[in-house]
């Protein structure tokens, strides 16, 4: 299968689609709407979103990049925002292409360090950000002290 990989408006109709579905997903393995620590991102502090798109322009998969204060996650570091994979686009590789493409545009932005917090109630989340060389860290800015959550980063 191939995609489209482009940067896209926080708040267009197809980023706003995808965050939707992952939301309704998170909801559901969470049993609440109250999962999320800290601010939630947002089109004023999300420079980077990318949607990947099927042949036909079909939305499959998003991720955002948020700046962080270097006394959040240390200096230059990016964070991961929103990345998600609608469930017919996983397992075909998608993933690695919109994370690789997160990278090169923290690249762009001058970061050094990619970091991310995703939910202990995603195992799969979890491997996969290990089985693509990120490293657990510890809790970091909005995550310390939350026992749902785990972090991760990526020297770039």
């Amino acid at each position: 299968m191939t995609w489209t990989i482009s940067r896209t408006e926080f708040d267009h109709p197809d980023a706003d689609q995808l965050r939707r579905a992952q939301r309704a997903e998170l909801d559901a393995r969470y049993g609440s709407d109250d999962h999320e620590p800290g601010t939630p991102p947002s089109a004023a502090d999300v420079p980077v979103f990318l949607v990947a798109r099927t042949s036909d322009g079909h939305p499959v998969a998003c991720g955002g990049l948020r700046p962080l204060a270097d006394d959040v996650a240390g200096p230059g570091s990016v964070e991961i925002k929103r990345m998600y994979v609608a469930p017919p686009a996983r397992g075909s590789g998608v993933a690695v292409t919109v994370l690789r493409a997160l990278e090169a545009a923290a690249r762009d932005l001058g970061s050094k360090r990619v970091v991310l917090e995703t939910g202990t109630l995603q195992p799969d989340a979890i491997r996969f950000y290990e089985r693509e060389g990120y490293t657990s860290i510890p809790l970091y800015g909005p995550y310390v002290g939350c026992a749902e959550s785990v972090c991760f980063a990526r020297d770039l």
